[in-house]
């Protein structure tokens, strides 16, 4: 039987642009992963994974105008947010670059023999290791941030893993591209272009997370598509860890302090929030609990102004335009839900921004408003007026884990009044936010973009230097004959790497 053919798709128009190229089968897969494993030692020179992520950078830069080109004509994101998306990813191949020379991810710890404890401590010494191949997942709504090129990808090359890439159907053109310039950077400097290889179909992401080659998995999608990786991986004679980002409401809270002080900032601050990108950001603000009476209504009239003022706009695919409109459709349908902006349908290609009301108080106990704290995926918000603090806390109790959660507060709440509202927040999110907005995800060493289940399938973060961790396990060398010793381990240092020895830094 022929392989099946992969199209690039025009989402303006549903057309077809071009073939790309056919799914992989099961052999292709093998292959690919077989031939990443048999180079994982080429980069285990930290000196050359470092110029490697560099030159990936640059030649990414160089062929910027053909990569924003081929993701605009398929994703429809707009040649500026692609531009700004693009100068992102090429920071942060950059960054591990520095997290690579610099050394401390390795997390070395030696503590010297000694016999005067209780009992005696042997010599030993600590650090980490690849794992060995990771197969990474593309992101449908970062064709480039979060996928190819993307920091799954730059953090598991950088940790010394070469890398398969399942690519996302809905770009696989700027896919191709991009796996081009890695693998061109590969040969530049001096490595094996199969350190990263590309593979495309549905059952080709299914073969790699059960190869026996493959040592994890890095997944951003849907919640029903990453559990599905999530229990293959678990289900394997030898599992994998398997870090996954899912889904996420990104709860927001505002007091009624702030919406007295500042409604018409809030609410057009929501706005710009909930409709940057179509709504298609995973830190979209999916619900907001804002307080009745005066203050909130304000609020809204400012959300409804500026709700409205958005222009339609195209999602990724229209497959996610049906899904956007049918779950629209069942939240608007539900008793004593109201649309002061109704989202739907802007077009044939298109979709309306909106935002739905419901009072908190439905939303206290398990029935049939349960939808309205489910994720989704587009350019709307569900609005919950509550009417005391009981059912702020009370509605945050029922809500899964999340990216993200928001506070607003007064100027005066800053003193300590809102920290049991902080408090309450906290245990729902990885990242929790005061008076911000949490679309724009900062590529900083503090970063933590994760959360619990099913914002992610771990407690590792997929942003910033330490999402290099989850490419790496820990290996203890007991009473080791120095030269024997990985030179990171080394009593003199050779590498001048950080570490601590003897419990102090050195």
């Amino acid at each position: 039987m022929a392989a099946a053919p992969v199209w690039s798709v025009d989402p303006r128009t549903g057309n077809p642009r071009e073939q790309v190229a056919v799914e992989a089968t099961a052999e292709e897969v093998d292959r690919a992963v077989r031939a990443a494993h048999a180079v994982r030692d080429a980069l285990a020179d930290r000196t050359v994974r470092a110029e490697f992520l560099r030159t990936a950078a640059d030649l990414l830069a160089e062929a910027g105008d053909h990569v924003i080109e081929a993701a605009d004509a398929e994703t429809a994101l707009g040649p500026a947010r692609l531009t700004g998306e693009l100068a992102r990813t090429a920071a942060q191949l950059r960054a591990f670059a520095e997290v690579v020379e610099e050394g401390a991810y390795l997390d070395i710890h030696i503590d010297h023999a000694d016999p005067s404890r209780t009992p005696p401590w042997p010599d030993l010494r600590r650090y980490k290791i690849p794992l060995g191949v990771v197969a990474v997942y593309a992101a449908s709504n970062f064709p480039l941030a979060f996928s190819v090129p993307g920091g799954d990808t730059a953090s598991a090359l950088a940790a010394g893993c070469p890398v398969v890439v399942k690519a996302h159907p809905d770009h696989p053109a700027t896919s191709e591209l991009c796996v081009s310039v890695l693998r061109r950077a590969a040969a530049r400097t001096g490595l094996p272009e199969d350190v990263v290889a590309l593979v495309h179909g549905f059952e080709a992401g299914v073969e790699l997370v059960r190869h026996p080659l493959v040592s994890a998995a890095g997944f951003t999608g849907s919640v029903r598509g990453g559990r599905a990786l999530f229990d293959a991986a678990a289900a394997r004679p030898v599992p994998i860890p398997f870090h996954g980002e899912l889904g996420s409401l990104n709860p927001v809270v505002v007091t009624e302090a702030a919406a007295a002080e500042r409604a018409e900032q809030i609410g057009a601050g929501l706005a710009g929030s909930m409709t940057m990108g179509a709504g298609q950001f995973c830190t979209k603000p999916g619900f907001v609990l804002v307080p009745e009476g005066e203050a909130g209504d304000q609020l809204l009239k400012a959300l409804t102004s500026a709700v409205s003022d958005t222009e339609a706009g195209v999602l990724l695919d229209h497959r996610m335009r049906e899904a956007f409109l049918a779950g629209v459709t069942e939240r608007s349908a539900l008793p004593e839900v109201d649309a002061p902006v109704t989202p739907g349908a802007g077009g044939e290609h298109t979709v309306a921004a909106g935002f739905l009301t419901v009072p908190a108080r439905l939303l206290i106990a398990e029935g049939p408003h349960d939808a309205l704290l489910e994720e989704c995926f587009g350019p709307v918000t569900v609005v919950a007026r509550y009417a005391s603090t009981d059912e702020i806390t009370t509605v945050l109790s029922r809500l899964p884990g999340n990216l993200t959660a928001t506070l607003q507060i007064a100027d005066a709440e800053a003193d300590g009044t809102a920290a049991p509202l902080l408090a309450a927040l906290t245990p729902l999110a990885g990242r929790v936010l005061v008076n911000g907005w949490p679309t724009g995800v900062a590529v900083a060493p503090a970063q933590h973009h994760g959360g619990p289940y099913p914002a992610t399938t771990s407690t590792s973060t997929s942003v910033g230097a330490t999402a290099i961790e989850r490419w790496l396990r820990p290996v203890s060398y007991q009473t080791t004959p120095e030269a024997l010793l990985p030179p990171e381990l080394r009593e003199d240092n050779p590498l001048h790497l950080p570490r601590r020895v003897d419990g102090r830094p050195a």
